[in-house]
């Protein structure tokens, strides 16, 4: 489905995701399922969670018990394709990378986004940093209803 779509499948998405008990912790999520020549994933992790060894071109892998989901890869990331989830409760905590303008506000309610680019649910936004070495990505923490937490990729402004 990647290949024809841009979209990956259910089973790839799936792939990334620790078990359950694992996301009671905040945990990165590496959806980079193309092998190209990146790195800063690895290099930006201070606690050696995430591999891609000596061919620069493997896809990542995280080391689940290593992960503190401190989210430097998530903005490390050239491609968006890193967030880090957390279950807590009835809800999903997600920080995530964003690029666009209006930058999200704490307590603003947005649209939560599927790989598809449809609107699924509410996504609470619970706080945004943005600093300068993260060269204009901000980093934004954001929930959504926990029956999203394998559906939900991103946020859109309501209009």
């Amino acid at each position: 489905m990647l290949n024809k779509t841009g979209i990956p499948s259910s089973e790839q998405v799936l792939s990334r995701f620790p078990e359950s008990q694992a996301l009671i912790r905040p945990k990165a999520i590496l959806e980079c399922y193309e092998d190209i020549p990146c790195n800063p994933c690895q290099t930006s992790c201070p606690f050696d969670a995430i591999i891609i060894g000596e061919n620069i071109n493997t896809q990542p892998k995280l080391i689940v018990d290593k992960c503190t989901g401190c989210g430097l890869c998530v903005t490390s990331c050239p491609g968006l394709a890193i967030v880090v989830a957390q279950i807590k409760g009835d809800h999903a905590q997600f920080k995530i990378p964003y690029e666009f303008l209006p930058m999200p506000k704490k307590g603003e309610v947005w649209d939560g986004v599927n790989r598809s680019g449809e609107t699924i649910c509410d996504a609470i936004i619970d706080g945004v940093q943005l600093q300068q070495k993260n060269d204009h990505t901000a980093l934004v923490t954001c929930r959504v209803p926990l029956e999203f937490l394998h559906e939900f990729v991103t946020i859109r402004v309501r209009l």
